[in-house]
C-alpha cells in the first residue's frame, strides 16, 4: 500500500524568498505525525506547499502514490486532502449549519461524515448549529474548520495549530477528536507548537529548523529525544 503522503526533496519559495530546502517526509495510513519547531521553521509553509498555496515548488509530493506537485490546489483536494489553516476561514455571516453544508463532498468511496456524525463527535456544534460564526467561541470555530473538513469525505487531514490559545478543556476535546479519527483510519499531520498536546497523539514527530527536517523519530524515542527537543524547540 502506498503511503499516505511522500514528500521527497520539496522546495518552496514566496516570491523570491527560499522557505523550504530539500524536505523530506513520509506519512503511512493511518498514522498521526506532528510537525514541530520553532515559529518561521517553515512548518506551516511545508502544509502549503502541499495544497499548492505557495508560489514556486520543486520536488516530489505524492498523495496516495498519485504525484501532486503539479496541480492546483483543489486538485489536491481531489486527492482526498482536507487543510484546517490556522485562521480557521468560518464564514462569519452564516450559521453554524451553513458553514458545514458548504463544502461538496469528493466524489469515491469516502463519502464523508454526516451532518448527524459530526454533531454527535461534536456536541457543541450541534448546540450552536443555528449560530452566526461571529457568535461561536474560538474553540466552537476551530471544532466547526474542522467538522467541515470532514464532511468532504478527505482521509488524509492536515492540521495547523489547532490547539493555538484554547481554553485547556476544549483542547482535551480536540485531543479526544484526534484519538477518534485515527481509530477510524484517517492519517492526521499535525504542526503543534503546543507540545504536551501534541506528545501523547502522534505515532512519530519530525522537527523542522530553517526550512528544513532536522530531526525524527517515533513516539517510542520520545523520551530519549527529550533533550534534543529542549535544546531545538525549548520545551
Amino acid at each position: 500500500m502506498a503511503a499516505a503522503l511522500e514528500i521527497t526533496g520539496l522546495h518552496a519559495w514566496y516570491g523570491e524568498s527560499h522557505i523550504l530546502h530539500d524536505v523530506n517526509l513520509t506519512v503511512n495510513q493511518g498514522e498521526v505525525v506532528t510537525l514541530l519547531g520553532r515559529n518561521g521553521a517553515g512548518r506551516t509553509t511545508t502544509l502549503r506547499a502541499l495544497m499548492g498555496l505557495t508560489g514556486a515548488r520543486k520536488g516530489s509530493i505524492k498523495i496516495n502514490g498519485v504525484e501532486a506537485i503539479g496541480l492546483p490546489t483543489h486538485r489536491v483536494a481531489h486527492l482526498g486532502v482536507g487543510y484546517c489553516p490556522e485562521e480557521r476561514g468560518i464564514f462569519s455571516s452564516l450559521s453554524t449549519e451553513e458553514n458545514l453544508m458548504l463544502p461538496p463532498q469528493l466524489a469515491g468511496p469516502d463519502k464523508g461524515m454526516s451532518v448527524a456524525e459530526i454533531y454527535e463527535m461534536f456536541p457543541n456544534l450541534l448546540e450552536r448549529r443555528h449560530s452566526q460564526g461571529t457568535r461561536l467561541s474560538g474553540g466552537e470555530q476551530q471544532m466547526l474548520a474542522v467538522a467541515r473538513i470532514l464532511r468532504t469525505g478527505a482521509r488524509l487531514l492536515l492540521l495547523d495549530e489547532i490547539s493555538e490559545g484554547l481554553a485547556p478543556v476544549i483542547v482535551q476535546g480536540l485531543a479526544r477528536m484526534i484519538t477518534t479519527l485515527k481509530s477510524k483510519g484517517y492519517t492526521i499531520v499535525m504542526v503543534e507548537q503546543n507540545f504536551r498536546f501534541a506528545a501523547p497523539l502522534a505515532d512519530r514527530f519530525y522537527v523542522m529548523e530553517h526550512g528544513q527536517i532536522v530531526e525524527t523519530f517515533a513516539a517510542s524515542e520520545l523520551s530519549a529525544k527529550m533533550p534534543v527537543l529542549t535544546e531545538l524547540l525549548g520545551v
